[in-house]
């Protein structure tokens, strides 16, 4: 019986493998996975199957039902100012807007304050920004600079100490609070009347009458527009003076820097 099993297991091991058969039945003829160069073909100049996708005998890869690995479409190139921009990926917003510049939200903060007596929406500081205000600062100093009054360091001095002040106060005083980002975009765009005094004083002296009552209305016209929205946004109609006080300071002391030259007396 073992004798048997050995004989049937040698004459099968001596039947199955794989290269003595290949070796036997097609002598002179290569391994099956090797696939010789087709014939009339060098291998440096001629076509090099290694790069081209092609798989030794199996064909190439794109036969074999591989996907690519990339898709979807691709963008043609545009003029250079498109690398500013979003406009060639979809969903995507506007580049400025991604930086925190939205020029809609700008002009409608802008006509609120332009238009003190309309009604105030209490969710209109819900996207509040920094673009609007610092633009108005910028250009209320040039204004200045422009008219002989180069007041950028006490401007933006008394922007800060007053931003921290109101913010304090408006959370001593209310229950909802508010945050300093608010308060500064609130400031900074109300200041948008005392901009266009400065830019007056470019063409008419302000130190005189005319100086004193325009100054005198921008003033009570910044103070008007802020204390409006802070007592919109921070539900506080019974408090309206109690606003309207720290404020009407806050602007009395840019009007003072377009009105007056501070660093006049040191120049001399």
């Amino acid at each position: 019986m073992w004798q048997d099993n050995t004989n049937s297991y040698a004459a099968g091991s001596s039947q199955t493998p794989y290269y003595s058969q290949a070796g036997a039945s097609q002598p002179g003829v290569p391994l099956q996975f090797y696939a010789p160069s087709p014939v009339g073909s060098t291998f440096y100049p001629g076509s090099r199957s290694s790069l081209e996708g092609n798989v030794g005998a199996q064909g190439n890869i794109a036969q074999q039902g591989v996907a690519p690995a990339y898709g979807g479409n691709i963008q043609q190139v545009g003029p250079w100012w498109t690398a500013f921009g979003t406009g060639g990926l979809e969903g995507e917003p506007p580049l400025l807007e991604e930086l925190g510049i939205n020029f809609t939200h700008i002009r409608a903060k802008s006509l609120t304050v332009l238009n003190p007596i309309q009604r105030v929406d209490e969710r209109i500081m819900d996207d509040a920004d920094l673009a609007g205000p610092l633009l108005f600062i910028i250009c209320f100093g040039t204004f200045l600079l422009f008219s002989g009054k180069p007041q950028f360091g006490y401007i933006y001095g008394v922007g800060l100490l007053g931003s921290g002040s109101i913010y304090t106060l408006l959370n001593l005083m209310s229950e909802k609070g508010i945050d300093a980002y608010r308060v500064a975009s609130v400031l900074g765009y109300c200041l948008l009347p005392m901009v266009g005094v400065g830019a007056l004083s470019v063409m008419v002296t302000l130190d005189g009458t005319l100086g004193y009552l325009l100054s005198t209305l921008s003033v009570l016209w910044c103070t008007w527009s802020a204390s409006t929205i802070f007592v919109a946004v921070l539900r506080m109609s019974d408090q309206r003076l109690l606003v309207a006080y720290p404020i009407g300071l806050l602007y009395g002391c840019f009007a003072l820097l377009s009105v007056f030259n501070v660093g006049s007396g040191v120049a001399k």
